[in-house]
């Protein structure tokens, strides 16, 4: 993150021209008068933040424990599990300076860092120069306390576009860094199109999952002259090499044999019965067999394992061509902007482990990742539209939507409004 936010300040830096390329500039001492006009005027620095009332279930939960004194068969006492959140808070702070297009209305009189404006998205900004926010915050939410950011630096010319971003939102698990130059072709007043390269990161390791892989990995076993055991239709024999239930002595839980003798009461016929009941590292009893352990606690284990080996995974940094549009008109009484970006596939990996990428997605079976398979490149785009006509002085309509797919994930938004005033 610190090597990222080095990158950012000097992407920042490179986009101050009078502060950085004029020495003459300097002799004359105005040196931070240019930085206040080029970086600073017109920015806005802020701090804000909410409070809420926290999720609450609508009927309680109650467990029934057993009394203190241990007899099973006395009075229980009913407790209240109920999980109660304190309540949800989000607190920030930040500098930005985010042009707006014409159609774009300020959505409240001050800045809080949760604006979403197309500055963000489209690939032209509504005025040339130097973009940026830099905004931290905290949240909480459901009891789960989260660090946000947001970085974001733009600069727009007439032949150029530089844009670098860091994210984390917590609450969704985005966290993701991208940054793109791209030559920027005018043509006309309203239409622009570009083209780049864009870098970009992700942190999953798409189709890879690392329980199938475990619990399918299998070993053979051979006779006395080195022959292979063979099943009916004289095939070598596989046998599990981590059968399902191992997975428990690797988390410190341990299962015991036991035998139970009952009797039917209809009968009077004694049915004997044994199974595995399982204990914890603590030695506390959590399952009264491997049915049940499997059902319940074994679940659980699942996701703890994969999780475990996802984390082993370095974060993923692949760089690709883009290109884009933007269309814009606007007027009074009838605007269209209207754009378009386009990642083509032609994914290059420069970090992370290239067998996890999102190159292998489709690679990956039961057995680890398949002999010769090859890597398959893919697209990503997002596009949006704008549009609003005022068709007379008392009725309007306006239509706005964005439409993106990166990766695994669909990203879409779209609204549409008819709007009647009287006069």
């Amino acid at each position: 993150m610190k090597n990222y936010l080095s990158l950012l300040v000097f992407v920042l830096l490179l986009f101050l021209p009078n502060a950085s390329h004029s020495q003459e500039v300097k002799e004359k001492g105005k040196f931070f008068k240019a930085l206040y006009q080029d970086f600073l005027q017109y920015g806005t620095v802020y701090a804000a933040g909410d409070a809420r009332n926290s999720y609450q279930t609508s009927r309680q939960d109650f467990f029934v424990e057993r009394p203190a004194e241990g007899d099973l068969y006395g009075i229980p006492r009913v407790i209240d599990v109920t999980e109660y959140y304190e309540f949800d808070y989000r607190i920030g702070f930040g500098i930005r300076k985010l042009a707006r297009f014409n159609y774009e209305r300020k959505p409240r009189n001050w800045y809080d860092g949760t604006e979403q404006q197309l500055a963000f998205t489209a690939p032209s900004s509504a005025l040339a120069g130097l973009e940026y926010q830099f905004h931290i915050e905290k949240e909480r939410l459901r009891g789960e306390e989260f660090n946000n950011h947001r970085v974001f630096v733009k600069h727009t010319g007439k032949y150029h576009i530089v844009k670098a971003e860091s994210r984390e939102v917590g609450s969704i698990n985005l966290n993701y860094k991208s940054a793109e130059a791209r030559l920027r072709l005018p043509i006309g007043k309203k239409f622009s199109i570009s083209a780049g390269a864009i870098y970009r990161t992700h942190e999953r390791a798409y189709g890879y999952n690392p329980i199938e892989i475990w619990l399918n990995e299998t070993e053979q076993f051979f006779d006395q002259d080195g022959n292979p055991f063979l099943d009916e239709n004289g095939n070598p024999l596989e046998f599990p090499s981590n059968p399902w239930y191992s997975l428990g002595y690797e988390y410190g839980y341990q299962d015991v044999y036991y035998t139970e003798t009952s009797v039917n009461p209809q009968t009077g016929e004694e049915i004997e019965r044994s199974d595995w009941y399982w204990i914890d590292e603590d030695g506390n009893r959590v399952a009264d067999s491997d049915l049940e352990f499997r059902n319940t606690v074994f679940r659980d284990l699942i996701n703890t394992y994969n999780n475990e080996q996802w984390d082993l995974i370095s974060e993923f940094g692949e760089i690709a061509p883009i290109v884009g549009f933007d269309f814009y008109h606007y007027k009074s009484k009838f605007w269209l902007h209207a754009y378009a970006n386009y990642i083509l596939p032609n994914h290059k990996y420069i970090t992370g482990d290239e067998d996890f990428s999102y190159l292998n997605r489709n690679n990956w079976g039961k057995g680890g990742l398949k002999l010769d398979s090859e890597p398959e490149q893919w697209e990503d785009y997002n596009l949006g539209i704008n549009l609003g006509w005022k068709l007379s002085k008392n009725f309007g309509v306006f239509i706005e939507g964005e439409y993106g797919k990166f990766w695994d994930s669909e990203l879409y938004q779209s609204s549409i409004g008819l709007n009647y005033s009287f006069k």
